[in-house]
């Protein structure tokens, strides 16, 4: 059974609070009961920058839900929780400054605890350079105990994750939606292989249907478990790159393949290897980073 705190973070969420109203929920109580006091809570919101009527609105369906049902309907989806107040929860995660208070995960929740994993993201209209990439370097990143994280979409998360599990590996796949859908269609078959032989994660609510932005705040949650983002290929603008971002504020390592000078799809690794991203050439320009681990 879930305690107190885990109780009304999990009915908060359930009624649509955000992983950054819950923070700024905690930064004004550590144990969050003050949601329990109406006045309490109106006081919150008077004193936040969120909107009044959109947080009043969501605060009466908390206070509406209950937490057994919320749980019972948990379940029989096969959904499991992490939060992270609980040892489970993976400690490099823990370590970025908006992590998600919970984690919504269908599959084996032991991979979050993993000692090394690296994610590996790029162009969704990745080339066949980057399935070459994947040949190349997971099976030799598998033997060396690294588990591979990504956010199951076309392109490079797709061949990241398919050729891990092709070398028997572990991977984590993390969604930017909530469990109850999958995007895009065309890996909906490895999302359910994932489900039932790897782990697939999310910080929204099950219920919670893919939204545009969802994806770029998924992003910090892909390099935010890991030691080390890998980008096989990626434009000079491109979502891929903001995952590298994240990683930088992260102080994560951040390894690039370099392209051909003139190919759209090298411009974004190509600029970040002259910025200081470590080229990659082999697995072992990886694994070497790893063995501290």
């Amino acid at each position: 059974m879930i305690d107190n705190l885990q109780q009304i973070i999990l009915k908060l969420i359930h009624s649509g609070f955000t992983t950054r109203h819950l923070h700024s929920m905690l930064k004004y109580n550590t144990d969050l009961s003050f949601v329990n006091e109406r006045d309490e809570f109106l006081n919150f919101i008077n004193k936040s920058a969120f909107n009044f009527t959109h947080m009043l609105n969501m605060y009466k369906m908390y206070k509406y839900s209950d937490i057994n049902e919320i749980l019972e309907a948990l379940s029989n989806k096969q959904i499991q929780l992490v939060f992270y107040n609980q040892h489970t929860y993976p400690h490099h995660l823990k370590q970025i400054f908006d992590y998600p208070l919970v984690l919504f995960c269908i599959g084996d929740i032991s991979l979050l605890n993993h000692p090394k994993k690296l994610a590996i993201v790029g162009s969704r209209n990745a080339t066949s350079y980057t399935e070459q990439i994947c040949d190349s370097l997971i099976c030799e990143l598998v033997k060396s105990d690294i588990t591979i994280v990504s956010g199951m979409a076309m392109g490079a998360d797709y061949f990241a994750h398919l050729k891990t599990i092709e070398c028997n590996g572990n991977t984590i796949g993390v969604a930017g939606f909530g469990l109850d859908f999958h995007h895009p269609k065309a890996t909906q078959f490895l999302n359910e292989r994932m489900r039932k032989e790897q782990l697939v994660i999310s910080e929204y609510y099950p219920n919670k249907s893919v939204k545009k932005w969802y994806f770029p705040e998924r992003n910090r949650i892909i390099s935010g478990l890991a030691q080390g983002v890998l980008i096989t290929e990626a434009e000079e603008r491109s979502g891929s790159l903001i995952t590298v971002d994240q990683a930088i504020d992260q102080n994560r390592n951040v390894y690039c393949c370099p392209g051909m000078m003139f190919h759209s799809l090298s411009k974004g690794t190509n600029r970040r290897i002259q910025e200081g991203a470590k080229l990659v050439l082999s697995a072992r320009d990886i694994i070497e980073d790893f063995e501290e681990f």
